[in-house]
């Protein structure tokens, strides 16, 4: 038995040969053999059994083709559904729409989703039905946990015959939904759908089957990309909040299993043990909801999992601590090596059955020996009751158990006082020596028993070696940054500092001579002394992970550097629970400038920063002509970078360390892009400011899919950029080809330091953000007013003509009651006298005068939106859910600006060429 908090799993190594494998499910088949006699087949993991293939039913080998054909995803299975297909801008997205047919429903299922919609699973189809057609009858179909059918509708039930594949009239179950959606997408399309189903509070497949060859997949790198905080009390000390992968954290585990059939509903009782109160969490799918009783074509062999993470609020937490719960589809005499893998990384199994039949008892009787702990959950009215206890009297001594680890649950059980009898057994569990198993350490079960880790390719494993080569050295973050990124400290402030000074004195009218010619010749000094540096040793290594021929090896290689690199990261302060936002890879952050810094943590946004100087210096010293373009060696950096923009990740804009944007650097990605993008170049360019912790990030990551960081101290200030396709069938309406999209640290929210010296760069920021953009969202708390930097913003590009379209959005933070979004409402900002109050000194100091928000151009109130979205959660985090009225206000906030993009309301879309210029001029 493993001692607490430790794994006695062991390592294997991430790769197994074929035939190491096929020894390793030789083995399983030689017990399940002896277990159930000679009559059963075991099925290999790599596609083969002992019966010949034509033995197998035809519509067995092919439901899992048809399933992908009738939903439209066929052509994906050789090249993959991408994240980037997922997130395009098409005519799609400004319909509230209804799927008519099955292909729609991988789509709207993606669409919910990347919204957060606690209705995304559903496939609900909105038919288009001729007023003479009559309805088909269909025969009654079994579900796996139900063992009287409907026969309602007078039709003969045949359970013995295989079930029909769905047809384009008959809903799909949204567990087969979400199997075939897992199997046409790549590696981090999955991820992405694995972490919105984790925010959502959704149950996250871990095992996914593969009816068609029965090789199963553990879907161990899909896991990685959840992340999650919670309450953990240390032993002898105040308690605090904990951020970690859900990869990673190791905890109890609990499976929950049918045998053969069960009245009882697996999913069912577990969400009633995940649900504090009476409010009733639907984290599993189960027969209850919409369309829950469909029958399962491809979804049987599943195993889905999720977790308990306390808040620290005692009235809420179930468990102490965190607790993962398992649950497998279908029944275990047909799931053999699924259930095998939950007996070997569980601390406890729950077998949910009627009837114990003599085939499962030989399977139940093989564990003999196991550390695991087995609990039976009976309803011996409805099956055979002496054939069970006999059984059970047999595997009493066998399985180490008593007779508490039988419970009897029938229809007039009291539901409430079973669950709370569950929750006991789980607690006394977590409360003894018992295995606690990360998901890594369920994976590595997984590779010994045979099953297929979606990591273990090459590409991946070569993008882990090298991260870990990098990360290896590093042992104190702020050493490393000052020791090995050496361009981006001392010497990067100082030439922005005089770069900024020479912009100032070109714009002074008149400037002497003389004072340029000095400032020139300081910058090309500092310059010189950048170029003299040599990139370190990581910083070599970095370049090479993203100079891969291997595109799917690039991508790879940065979500490792995030991952490896935050495991090395200097720990961050805690928040408490009502301020805890989806956590996203700590890459490129906008982090708000109104409090004190924290520590910012090690990026990847470090090494881009790095190679951007190294570019900057190179570039300056080439026009002054102190090098020749020859001797260039950093001129292929932009190219490098931007395939990381194309392939949705965020790029730095504005640097956080010193809020400059290094201009040499930001040209070279874009005229870059213009070169990649060649004829479909037009930009419209969306931005979004606002006071600090209003939740502008997760705006824009729940809107469009992006990856922008969010919470306070998770990465630097400044302003970063993600770049979205729109569909070219949607290009010509929409009036252009693509939108990128720019996030920004949060403005002081009027808190004025002495000399006003943040003001000034707060100002500047939000007047080059606002500068370059078409549309501009403003995300202010429902408690707080306008930022003056923002108002200063605004006050300047009036006097230039050039004013982006807007959207002022009020997010109420706390409450999370709200039922709904109020409708959009039109205010007038001029009444809010706090506004002016705390601009005045700034807009006089400034030489602009006493001016009221009601004077202003932007005040218009026909031109002018306000919109009210309610709160985030529906209830207290980390266990609630996302707040069906948030999703559905941002839906209709994304249309609106999509339909004012469309109307030309926004300033004249943008050809990169013009952006470029934009960029020099402000």
């Amino acid at each position: 038995m493993a001692s607490p908090g430790h794994s006695d799993l062991g390592d294997v190594a991430p790769e197994i040969k074929a035939s190491e494998r096929r020894t390793a499910v030789a083995i399983a088949d030689l017990e399940w053999r002896e277990m159930a006699g000679d009559d059963c087949e075991f099925h290999y993991g790599d596609g083969t059994n002992e019966a010949q293939e034509s033995d197998f039913p035809t519509v067995e080998r092919s439901r899992l083709q048809e399933m992908l054909s009738l939903l439209g995803l066929e052509p994906y299975q050789v090249q993959k559904l991408s994240l980037q297909d997922a997130l395009q801008i098409s005519s799609d997205s400004m319909k509230n729409w209804a799927p008519q047919a099955p292909r729609d429903l991988p789509w709207n299922f993606l669409r919910k989703l990347q919204a957060l919609n606690a209705e995304a699973r559903s496939t609900a189809m909105v038919l288009d039905v001729a007023p003479d057609a009559r309805p088909v009858e269909k025969e009654s179909q079994m579900e796996e946990e139900i063992i009287f059918w409907d026969t309602a509708d007078d039709t003969s039930a045949d359970i013995y015959s295989f079930s029909e594949l769905p047809t384009p009239d008959t809903p799909v179950n949204p567990l087969d939904l979400l199997c075939a959606l897992l199997h046409a997408s790549d590696s981090f399309l999955q991820q992405e759908i694995v972490l919105k189903m984790s925010l959502c509070q959704f149950a996250l497949p871990l095992v996914l089957p593969d009816p068609e060859n029965h090789y199963h997949t553990f879907l161990l790198w899909a896991m990685r990309g959840a992340v999650r905080t919670w309450w953990s009390p240390p032993p002898r000390a105040a308690g605090g909040f904990r951020e970690d992968s859900l990869g990673l954290s190791r905890a109890p585990a609990f499976a929950f299993v049918r045998m053969e059939v069960s009245s009882n509903s697996k999913s069912q009782l577990l969400n009633a043990m995940l649900s504090p109160g009476h409010r009733q969490r639907d984290c599993f799918w189960h027969r209850d909801l919409s369309l829950g009783t469909n029958p399962r074509e491809i979804a049987d062999g599943l195993v889905e999992i999720s977790w308990f993470l306390p808040s620290g609020r005692e009235d809420l937490d179930i468990f102490p601590e965190p607790v993962a719960f398992l649950n497998l589809r279908g029944d275990i005499g047909s799931h053999w090596l699924q259930f095998k893998l939950l007996t070997e990384v569980a601390s406890a199994v729950f077998v949910l059955t009627d009837n114990i039949s003599k085939k499962e008892y030989k399977l139940l009787y093989s564990m003999k020996g196991s550390a695991t702990k087995y609990y039976f959950i009976l309803s011996p009215y409805r099956g055979k009751r002496n054939t069970n206890l006999r059984f059970l009297n047999r595997l009493i001594p066998v399985l180490k158990m008593d007779h508490s680890h039988v419970l009897v649950k029938v229809s007039s059980t009291d539901s409430a006082g079973f669950v709370r009898r569950v929750r006991a057994i789980v607690a006394h569990v977590t409360r003894s020596p018992c295995r606690r198993v990360s998901v890594e350490d369920m994976a590595h079960a997984a590779r010994k028993l045979g099953l297929k880790v979606d990591e273990d390719c090459e590409e991946c494993q070569r993008a882990k070696d090298r991260m870990e080569r990098i990360t290896r050295k590093i042992k104190d973050s702020d050493a490393y940054r000052r020791d090995e990124l050496r361009l981006q400290g001392d010497p990067w402030r100082k030439a922005a500092q005089v770069e900024k000074e020479l912009c100032q004195v070109q714009w002074a009218g008149d400037p002497p001579e003389k004072s340029r010619a000095e400032l020139r010749h300081r910058l090309l000094e500092l310059r010189a002394q950048q170029n003299g540096h040599e990139p370190a040793w990581g910083l070599q290594e970095f370049i090479s992970g993203l100079s891969s021929p291997s595109l799917g090896e690039k991508q790879y290689f940065l979500r490792w550097m995030e991952w490896g690199l935050a495991r090395v990261a200097q720990p961050r302060p805690r928040q408490p629970p009502e301020t805890l936002l989806p956590l996203r890879p700590k890459h490129c952050a906008a982090v708000d400038g109104s409090e004190p810094p924290w520590p910012e943590p090690l990026g990847v946004e470090h090494f881009l920063r790095e190679m951007g100087q190294f570019y900057e210096a190179e570039s300056c010293l080439v026009e002054a002509g102190k090098l020749a373009a020859g001797q260039r060696r950093f001129a292929h950096f932009p190219g490098l970078a931007l395939e990381l923009l194309l392939k949705g990740l965020p790029l730095e804009l504005i640097d956080g360390n010193t809020l400059s944007p290094p201009l040499r650097w930001v040209t070279g990605l874009l005229k870059e892009l213009h070169v990649r993008l060649e004829r479909r170049a037009r930009l419209v360019v969306l931005s979004a400011l606002g006071a600090p912790g209003t939740g502008k990030s997760t705006l824009l990551n729940t809107m469009f899919g992006l990856r922008f960081a969010t919470g306070r101290g998770s990465g630097p200030r400044g302003a970063c950029m993600q770049l979205i396709t729109v569909a070219e069938s949607f290009s010509q309406d929409l009036g252009c080809d693509h939108i990128l999209v720019i996030d920004s640290g949060g403005l002081g929210g009027g808190v004025l330091t002495e000399a006003g010296e943040r003001f000034e760069r707060e100002a500047a920021l939000a007047t080059l953000i606002m500068g370059l953009s078409n549309v501009t969202v403003v995300s202010l708390a429902e408690t707080r007013d306008v930022p003056p930097a923002i108002l200063h913003a605004f006050l300047r590009l009036e006097k230039t003509g050039h004013m982006p379209n807007y959207q002022f959005v009020y997010q109420n933070l706390h409450d999370v009651s709200v039922p709904g979004s109020r409708p959009r409402e039109r205010r007038q900002l001029g009444d809010q006298p706090g506004d002016v109050s705390r601009a005045t000194a700034q807009l006089e100091r400034q030489g602009d005068g006493i001016r009221t928000l009601a004077d202003l151009a932007f005040c218009d109130p026909e031109k002018q939106h306000v919109w009210h979205i309610p709160g985030l959660w529906h209830g207290v985090p980390p266990m609630a859910a996302v707040s069906l009225g948030y999703s559905e206000a941002i839906f209709e906030l994304k249309r609106c600006l999509l339909e004012n993009i469309r109307n030309g309301l926004s300033n004249q879309n943008k050809n990169i060429q013009q952006l470029i210029e934009l960029v020099r001029r402000l």
